[in-house]
């Protein structure tokens, strides 16, 4: 599997807040769209999080999320290794995306994007 990069999930009370915070650390404008009922803005490589708390919950079960080339090949590797798929893939706007919990517990999401 080839690991193009990985992204921090940061849960946040106040989006908007963290958002002027991130933007200034990393030098980068953030990248905003929902996720559910929960708002998720794109900050460098962080995913600043911010809703429900029935819905974070879920979401902070998730370590990070690592961007793949492709999707199909990191299921066969983390299946290889042991790894447990728990949801998907399945389509998203941007590509497909997983998630699976490895074998030391530590859950990921895992996402490639979308094929042209």
């Amino acid at each position: 599997m080839n690991i193009l990069g990985t992204s921090l999930r940061v849960c946040v009370g106040d989006l908007e807040a963290a958002i002027a915070v991130y933007e200034r650390l990393t030098g980068t404008e953030a990248v905003r769209f929902r996720r559910g009922g929960v708002s998720v803005a794109a900050v460098g490589c962080f995913f600043l999080m911010s809703g429900p708390e029935a819905e974070l919950s879920i979401l902070r079960k998730i370590t990070a999320t690592i961007a793949v080339t492709d999707v199909d090949e990191a299921v066969r590797d983390l299946k290889a290794v042991g790894a447990e798929v728990i949801a998907g893939p399945v389509p998203t706007p941007i590509g497909r995306n997983l998630v699976a919990r490895h074998p030391d517990g530590s859950v990921f999401e895992y996402v490639d994007r979308a094929r042209g």
